[in-house]
């Protein structure tokens, strides 16, 4: 699990280390071009919180694996999409640990 932190809070928003990582690569694309835009956390545990991205709010991406993730083209390309719609990023927590553990399962 991975920890994003947002601003001047010194609590961060822990996210699979996947998901941190297709975020990170759309986060740093937009950004780059001074586009903001939202991205949303869902779980059933600690309910929904929505940030807004701006370039001039620091943002900090830390990974719990050393290794880098391999980036799924598809989901990344699914997230700009999303990045520029309306409803912005949706990360569900819940089904991305349900992911991890099924994966886990099948290995």
């Amino acid at each position: 699990m991975g920890n994003l932190y947002y601003g001047n809070s010194a609590e961060p928003i822990i996210v699979p280390d996947v998901e941190l990582a297709h975020l990170k690569m759309v986060a740093t694309t937009k950004l780059r071009r001074s586009e903001g835009f939202s991205v949303s956390f869902s779980s059933a545990r600690t309910g929904r919180s929505t940030l807004w991205v701006h370039r001039a709010i620091p943002l900090r991406f830390d990974f719990d694996s050393a290794e880098p993730v391999k980036l799924d083209p598809a989901y990344v390309n699914q997230l700009a999409q999303d990045a520029t719609s309306a409803m912005g990023i949706v990360i569900d927590l819940d089904a991305s640990r349900m992911a991890k553990r099924e994966l886990a399962a099948v290995a």
